[in-house]
């Protein structure tokens, strides 16, 4: 099976932390999206690729599994993987972890749909460049 991912190293910034120096929960959307975008950049699936074929790909669904703690200093990695599907959608599964000891903090899925940009309307059908990236990286 075909396995495309990305490593993402995120340092924890001091305003990403509450009192106790832990991370807000709220924060790993955030280091999910920076995994998603360098993800983008390196296989040529960035936002602007998207909106160039004419669609936008909205969040839907964000799960997060969290079995550890981020602290103010660390750096996690986030590992993106892209999920192939059937469906008109693009599918992630990611892995937090801590750098200096490789500890699993977080796995987490995301679900994006696609969006004509000229109507704002879903498309219940794979978009045709979508069907061209998945084909010319082995899918």
């Amino acid at each position: 099976m075909k396995k495309l991912c990305v490593s993402k190293e995120v340092a924890v910034r001091f305003n990403e932390v509450d009192s106790l120096r832990i991370v807000w929960h709220g924060h790993y959307v955030k280091y999910l999206e920076e995994a998603r975008e360098a993800f983008g950049n390196d296989y040529a699936i960035g936002y602007c690729d998207v909106e160039n074929a004419g669609y936008a790909t909205p969040i839907v669904k964000v799960d997060i599994d969290y079995k550890r703690q981020l602290r103010y200093g660390d750096i996690a990695v986030v590992e993106a993987t892209y999920v192939d599907s059937p469906a008109a959608k693009l599918i992630f599964d990611y892995v937090i972890s801590r750098k200096s000891n490789n500890e699993i903090i977080a796995t987490a899925r995301t679900i994006q749909v696609f969006l004509f940009l000229n109507t704002r309307e879903l498309s219940l059908n794979t978009p045709d460049f979508m069907l061209d990236w998945k084909t010319k990286n082995g899918f």
